[in-house]
């Protein structure tokens, strides 16, 4: 009988371990996530590859795990596999076997991990991938040799990144298999020579040498490429190829933030669009040809060894034919480099270009007549160069019809054409901060625009949007001084004295950003500005905050280094509700009266920058705002009180001894006061 009574227990407990069996002998399965025919089991503390999951799976994801080996027959329950990434597993083997049932597999991923421990056997196992186009071996500790082994024979390979590696040197047989290679990462390495390494890939249209140690990149004849970037190295010389009669395909080409001297020596037929040269040693030499004082001097340069038919090619550094075909360059990005001026004819052989970026360089003129750009021009930039004068005409002022963005800021200049800015009908934002140029009355008119003045009218410019005039010297603003402007931005921040109140209210419906920082203001009427979201008030001893703040729909509000000592309660749950980032460092606060601090940061909305370096005074002593919680300020309120308790007696003390003294020295006043009062004669 009891054994009897005891089988509905051992039934159910059947039940149970059949449930749970499964379940228990695949713990990791329930660490993927399954979309479809995807699985993605990132971070989940995997060892090895997990069992259970759908035959038909076409995609595996585990990255971050702790996979070191992948195991022969690990993928065989998956032979639909197109898809495996191992990223970032410590990875340090894959067996020779382990791909043989995936035929299918096209793209794999072992970024970030120990391949070059056993990257010979790994390479047996790559060879056994009839169909790998994606190949990731990015961060592998690898050197030349071990590339080699490991990409030998992978001739379906179309994309390989082998970046943040070991490389140092490559030759033609580097890569002498991969065919079809369309797209080659070689950043961060440590390579210094790159010698005819891609001959053998006719179809290679991307390549990326950032971020190596390459001195140089001669003899460049690669024609299939569209883009080409080296930036980041220690090139010195850009030399192609120029007795080929085929058009090179190249688009882009990225040599910024090298070092080189010259512009250059670009394909004599392209189709290149984009040309980054900023942050070289870059300037043209033009004028050294007429110069009698470089009579002792070369005025040529000899390149040995560009080919292997020819032992030397001698050329003359002003060649204009060394600046190649640049017909249908689009961006020409030349920032931080050493240029003086622009060769006689450069700019008219770019009829295409829409973007020059000159900032940081040498200019001290600029002739918009004689340098004859296109009307695709839209945007300029000749900031922080040495700029004293620029000239221009009716007809180059036409010309620039279609100039969008025109950035002067940071030069010398003291004057300006009067119709520079109102003749470009489709000019949208003007930076004219940190030179001289004021802003005109209404009664100051030149009748010729090309005439220059020390002060420009910037009133009915339709199409104008964002006007900087920073650290312009600006005193006196004409109340109709942006009367018929949209302007969105409007930054006159650096003009400490200006008195801007009265010419702002005609832009109270379009203003976006309003800068007056470091402009002494102390008090401004915003109540009618109601598309206003950022202003900069930094830096104008604001001992509190303008009011009429509360009646604009602001996002940020900039307030740093003012003398703000708290924000009441009520200025503070209204910021609060509204703004997404506001700057308060540099103002030195009540630390006993912070609550502004825990309603702003409590605001889910809202981001106090820096708010770490926000700090107060307690006590004579600095402290962190944030910290301010754990001061005792009860002191500081319980202190007044005692004071008085004892100031009080202190006082009626001396004052009774005052008396005393005083009668002391003048016992007659006291005998006369009370014969006075009560001595007085009898009546009979």
């Amino acid at each position: 009988m009891p054994v009897q009574g005891l089988n509905p227990i051992v039934l159910c407990l059947l039940a149970m371990w059949r449930i749970l069996t499964p379940v228990l002998s695949h713990p990791k399965f329930n660490h993927c996530h399954q979309v479809h025919e995807n699985a993605v089991c990132n971070n989940a503390r995997l060892s090895s590859v997990p069992e259970g999951l759908p035959q038909t799976l076409e995609e595996l994801h585990l990255n971050y795990n702790q996979i070191k080996t992948l195991h022969d027959k690990s993928l065989l329950p998956y032979p639909s596999l197109i898809t495996l990434t191992l990223a970032c597993n410590d990875l340090e083997k894959v067996q020779s076997k382990v791909f043989e049932d995936s035929k299918l597999l096209e793209n794999l991923n072992f970024a970030n991990n120990n391949i070059y421990i056993g990257y010979e056997e790994t390479s047996v196992a790559l060879r056994k991938l009839p169909g790998l186009r994606f190949l990731d071996l990015s961060e592998n500790k690898l050197n030349d040799e071990m590339a080699f082994t490991l990409l030998h024979n992978l001739s379906t390979l179309e994309y390989l990144n082998l970046s943040g590696n070991l490389l140092q040197r490559l030759d033609e047989t580097s890569f002498r298999d991969l065919h079809n290679l369309k797209e080659l990462d070689l950043q961060r390495n440590i390579m210094f020579e790159i010698d005819s390494a891609f001959g053998g890939n006719p179809k290679l249209q991307r390549l990326n040498l950032a971020f190596n140690i390459l001195p140089c990149l001669t003899d460049f004849h690669m024609t299939q490429l569209v883009v080409l970037n080296a930036s980041y190295n220690y090139i010195e010389w850009f030399i192609s190829r120029q007795d080929l009669n085929d058009t090179f395909k190249l688009e882009t080409l990225d040599l910024s933030n090298n070092r080189l001297l010259f512009f250059p020596f670009l394909p004599s037929r392209s189709k290149l669009q984009n040309l980054y040269l900023s942050n070289n040693l870059l300037r043209f030499y033009e004028h050294y040809a007429d110069n009698n004082t470089l009579q002792n001097s070369s005025t040529s340069v000899e390149f040995y060894n560009l080919k292997k038919h020819i032992k030397n090619v001698t050329v003359e550094i002003w060649d204009e034919s060394l600046h190649g075909d640049i017909s249908s360059l689009d961006t020409l990005d030349l920032r931080r480099n050493q240029v003086e001026y622009f060769p006689n004819g450069f700019i008219q052989k770019m009829p295409l270009l829409s973007r020059l970026r000159m900032s940081m360089n040498c200019l001290e003129t600029l002739n918009l007549t004689s340098e004859q750009f296109f009307g695709s021009l839209y945007e300029l930039d000749i900031s922080n160069n040495r700029l004293n004068q620029i000239s221009v005409d009716d007809e180059s002022l036409t010309t620039l019809a279609n100039l969008t963005y025109f950035n002067l800021s940071h030069n010398d200049l003291n004057e300006l054409p009067v119709g520079l800015f109102s003749s470009l009908p489709r000019i949208h934002s003007v930076d004219l901060s940190y030179n001289s140029i004021g802003i005109c009355q209404p009664d100051e008119r030149n009748i010729n625009a090309s005439s220059s003045s020390s002060c420009l009218q910037w009133s009915n410019i339709d199409s104008l949007r964002q006007l900087y005039l920073k650290g312009c010297n600006l005193e006196t603003v004409p109340n109709s001084a942006f009367t018929g402007l949209s302007l969105t931005h409007l930054e006159l921040s650096d003009n400490p004295g200006i008195d801007v109140q009265n010419s702002l209210q005609c832009l109270s419906r379009t203003l976006q950003h309003l800068g007056l920082g470091n402009t002494q203001i102390q008090d401004i009427d915003l109540s009618r500005f109601q598309t206003l979201k950022s202003l900069n008030l930094s830096k104008n001893s604001l001992s509190h905050l303008p009011h009429s703040i509360h009646d604009t729909d602001l996002k940020v509000l900039d307030i740093r280094d003012n003398r703000l000592s708290t924000i009441p309660s009520d200025d503070a749950h209204s910021l609060a509700s509204k703004l997404h980032l506001i700057f308060l460092t540099g103002n030195t606060f009540n630390c006993c009266q912070t609550q502004w601090f825990w309603t702003f940061e409590e605001a889910r909305t809202m981001n106090m920058v820096g708010k770490s370096d926000i700090i107060c005074e307690h006590q004579s002593m600095l402290h962190r705002v944030q910290d301010s919680h754990s001061l005792d300020c009860s002191d500081a309120e319980e202190s007044i009180v005692w004071y008085i308790l004892l100031l009080v007696p202190i006082c009626l003390f001396l004052s009774g001894i005052s008396i005393v003294v005083f009668l002391t020295l003048k016992p007659k006043i006291l005998q006369i006061s009370i014969k006075k009062k009560y001595l007085r004669p009898t009546p009979y």
